[in-house]
């Protein structure tokens, strides 16, 4: 079986704007509002690719594998793969960085936390009354999510739909 690393040359660098350091319980979307209190902690940090518009119509979402990083920390990283997540009718990729290429224990470890993260909103949108099933579609390359998100325009004011 072909890696993610062999399928692409070489991993596309992007920037990253950490909204939620490893280990906290708050969950921030891109305009910085406080989304849900987890009752577990985020095991990376997570944030957004503030020049690309995801699937959701918000930002493009990133982890970023390594030790935590306060909120607002801007940094330049490689995306080694990106995980799919299928929520409420719509396709959102999260991208997976990291400084050094990703471990077999890293993939298998940011795979668990997504299909995990899939259940828990998949409950949070039955709870608030929001139609539509969450899952998680798996791994892919940095590559294809980024061709699938849409350069950000001077037009764009945020999400159009709540989370």
């Amino acid at each position: 079986m072909q890696s993610f690393e062999d399928r692409q040359l070489e991993p596309p660098e992007v920037e990253v704007v950490i909204e939620i350091p490893r280990f906290s319980f708050l969950k921030r979307g891109s305009s910085g509002h406080v989304d849900f209190i987890s009752p577990f902690p985020c095991p990376f940090n997570y944030g957004c690719v503030p020049n690309y518009v995801g699937g959701e119509g918000d930002l493009l979402d990133a982890v970023v594998l390594g030790p935590r990083l306060p909120l607002g920390t801007r940094v330049r990283v490689r995306a080694w793969g990106a995980i799919g997540l299928s929520e409420r009718f719509m396709y959102d990729d999260k991208l997976i960085c990291s400084a050094e290429p990703l471990r077999d224990k890293q993939r298998r470890s940011a795979l668990r936390f997504f299909h995990f993260y899939a259940f828990c909103k998949g409950w949070l949108n039955f709870w608030r009354g929001r139609q539509g099933p969450s899952r998680c579609e798996g791994w892919g390359t940095a590559s294809d999510a980024i061709a699938r998100a849409k350069p950000i325009g001077s037009d764009w004011r945020g999400p159009r739909i709540s989370y």
